[in-house]
């Protein structure tokens, strides 16, 4: 049976946009979670990033200005990062592509490819 493919996706990122559309011409119908909207809880977000195999903080877009705003030159727990990005779901790298129990940040979107 086919492992069902995840994308945690924001439709107005062009490098989401563009790894969508490689898993749908790979022939795959992947579940799309709009994460600004569905955003995570901090418990699924600590199993995805468990899954991508990263410190939480590596997981968190620091070009938004959210995080220049309100993070940046802080240091935070783990718990503190996830708990960061569940109330400012921005601040998460996108797009996220999660297959079985593995999951990759699909940047550049190339790395889908050799992800699936």
């Amino acid at each position: 049976m086919k492992e069902k493919i995840t994308i945690l996706h924001n439709s107005r990122c062009s490098k989401s946009r563009e790894a969508l559309n490689m898993i749908c011409e790979m022939g795959e119908k992947p579940e799309i979670i709009d994460y600004l909207k569905d955003t995570p809880t901090a418990k699924e977000l600590t199993k995805i990033i468990k899954m991508i195999g990263v410190k939480p903080e590596s997981l968190v877009r620091k070009s938004e200005n959210i995080y220049k705003e309100k993070y940046k030159g802080k240091t935070l727990t783990d718990s503190e990062w996830i708990q960061a990005m569940v109330d400012n779901p921005i601040l998460i790298e996108r797009p996220i592509i999660i297959k079985g129990d593995e999951a990759l940040i699909g940047r550049p979107p190339e790395s889908v490819k050799r992800f699936l």
